[in-house]
């Protein structure tokens, strides 16, 4: 048996992975062309043909509807910024409950908070680390308005089922699918069956223009709504002609006209993008089967992944060892981009204090939503259990991966797995 390099033997993995970066010729060429026009953007925040962007801006979101299949896609500068556009174009208001997930980035959340409203953490199931749906249903009270669906690590949640709580009480649904662009869910794309949705264009994602996101959806009135979100609406509605003010407290969401040229490319190419991460992990999962209590990634009937993260879980019981040290193996064999757990972020110092905007606990003891909401440890039970003691993964985004490189890892997983009874 090899000696483990933990224990001071040779890394199997015997270089860096090189670094995911999908920007190629045709992506340098189209920002020189916008840049040898001298126009980096061409909105304006006034009712003008500009207040929707400039060409590229324009062709890009055309680009977008043709590839996902939808009548309407808005453009911002973040997926942030997208979540806060997505949460105010349904009609949240102060007061209201948005339910949502504890793995996701925090940036989920914080735009219910954004609205003046309540985010509730509702537990995930174990298999695809999206909402658990019979969790999804307990949450529910009178107050709730919305639910957002996690696509976590590149896996669309179950969205027949969501849809269909959310139907039976009458609730908008959100899509935060900014790990999952290309992934499918039963003949349609992850991010498209809710309301809205949508995805990241951040510099580690599947496609990239460096900062930037997409919002997809149906429903004509949610896309003008997150338009004039996105381009100071409160300074547009009186112009247009527009009556309903609700939520037209507007921002500079815009995307310029460079990222907008790069996403172009990019968006050509994301078939082939995900094509290949797809590869990587069906020879990862091939490899690794048949390695005593390791659960590789599951996938819905009729639906696939994009691996944005490959995440497994350990069957502690099975394996001589903790997943801290198992990791901390792994490592050591020259592994790059492992890690344990995910987040809860019910559990950070912002929900834990209840403390947002100011220093008085807004808006939890607000008169409009002064009412108890729990976030102990504890409310997301499975989570808590993946994060901390079961759940790890491979940071698949962040590496361009040859086969050469999967197979080292392969060889890095089964020597640590001879090892196990020696790492203590």
């Amino acid at each position: 048996m090899k000696k483990l390099a933990l224990n001071g033997g040779a890394k199997e993995v015997k270089g860096k992975f090189r670094p995911y970066n999908p920007i190629g010729v045709e992506e340098a060429e189209a920002a020189k062309r916008v840049l040898d026009s001298g126009i980096l953007s061409d909105f304006l925040g006034c009712w003008d043909p500009r207040f929707y962007g400039g060409a590229k801006v324009q062709e890009f979101e055309r680009a977008c509807e043709n590839y996902f299949g939808v009548p309407h896609a808005v453009t911002v500068n973040s997926w942030t910024a997208g979540l806060i556009a997505a949460i105010g174009a349904i009609g949240i208001e102060p007061g209201d409950e948005v339910i949502v997930p504890p793995w996701t980035m925090s940036a989920t959340a914080t735009a219910i908070l954004h609205w003046n409203a309540l985010p509730v953490f509702s537990d995930i199931e174990s298999n695809y680390f999206c909402l658990d749906i019979a969790a999804l249903e307990k949450n529910i009270t009178p107050y709730t308005k919305a639910i957002i669906a996690v696509d976590i690590f590149g896996h669309s949640a179950d969205m027949d089922a969501i849809m269909s709580v959310a139907s039976k009480h009458g609730l908008k649904v959100v899509s935060d699918s900014a790990q999952a662009p290309g992934a499918m869910y039963k003949g349609r794309y992850a991010g498209t069956i809710a309301n809205v949705g949508g995805y990241s264009l951040n510099y580690h994602k599947h496609i990239h223009t460096g900062e930037g996101g997409i919002l997809v959806t149906d429903d004509e009135e949610i896309a003008n709504k997150a338009r004039l979100i996105r381009n100071h609406g409160e300074a547009v509605v009186g112009d247009m002609g527009r009556s309903e003010l609700a939520n037209m407290v507007g921002y500079n969401m815009r995307l310029g006209e460079i990222e907008c040229a790069i996403g172009i490319e990019q968006l050509k190419k994301l078939d082939d993008f995900v094509s290949r991460r797809q590869a990587v992990a069906q020879r990862l999962t091939t490899g690794l089967s048949g390695l005593p209590g390791l659960t590789t990634p599951h996938l819905i009937d009729d639906c696939t992944h994009v691996y944005y993260v490959y995440p497994m879980v350990l069957q502690i019981d099975a394996v001589d060892a903790s997943r801290t040290t198992i990791v901390d193996a792994l490592t050591a064999e020259g592994i790059q981009g492992v890690f344990a757990g995910y987040t809860n972020i019910h559990l950070l110092p912002m929900y834990q204090r209840k403390i947002a905007y100011g220093t008085t606990g807004f808006p939890w003891n607000s008169e409009f939503t002064k009412r108890s909401i729990c976030y102990d440890k504890g409310i997301c039970p499975v989570a808590e259990e993946l994060h901390d003691k079961t759940m790890f993964g491979l940071d698949l985004c962040r590496y361009d991966l040859c086969d050469d490189d999967v197979d080292q890892i392969i060889a890095a997983f089964w020597k640590v797995w001879s090892g196990l009874g020696l790492l203590g």
